[in-house]
């Protein structure tokens, strides 16, 4: 049994691509269940993006409920407030709200709006895209800001956040921070 404050939990899990944060987030959703959610962003838009996609489902047992939500994540994360969930990523429900020209600013603050009001916990992966050199072309340095503005709003939201580097996870805000 899972205690009241575990149940309204959320959690920001941060890194670079193949820092381990996925398999982080699911360890930590499976911790807090028996069966839990997943909440995919990704589409499969080439068969690059097809084989992520299968690995990331192969790792998965049959403990977890997929959710496929590349855009309507608040709408979805209020329909499944019964479990918790595992939002993976962030960072590609952005892409495509920007992509979808939403607004995506608009979104972001709705969603940290809701935090506070979950029954059930969430846990999100998201990329830490700010450590690099700044991009060459006006559509990548719009995402870089666009994703450092929404991992530090959200990050502020949450109530633990944690940085995974080379597979090993390092708390920076923790809980009741």
């Amino acid at each position: 049994m899972v205690c009241h404050e575990a149940m309204r939990m959320s959690i920001l899990i941060t890194g670079g691509a193949r820092s381990g944060k996925s398999a982080l987030a699911e360890r930590m959703t499976l911790s807090l269940a028996q069966n839990v959610i997943y909440v995919a962003t990704a589409q499969a838009f080439d068969a690059e993006m097809a084989t992520r996609i299968g690995e990331h489902q192969a790792r998965r047992g049959p403990e977890w409920q997929t959710v496929q939500s590349p855009r309507a994540l608040l709408r979805t994360l209020q329909d499944t407030d019964h479990a918790p969930r595992l939002v993976d990523c962030l960072t590609l429900w952005l892409s495509n709200l920007i992509l979808a020209e939403q607004d995506w600013r608009a979104e972001v603050d709705a969603l940290a709006s809701f935090l506070p009001n979950l029954q059930a916990p969430v846990v999100f992966v998201t990329n830490e895209v700010g450590s690099g050199i700044v991009p060459e072309n006006a559509l990548a340095r719009q995402f870089r800001d666009a994703a450092g503005w929404t991992n530090q709003r959200l990050g502020a939201a949450c109530q633990e956040v944690w940085l995974c580097v080379a597979g090993q996870p390092l708390k920076i805000k923790p809980h009741g921070a």
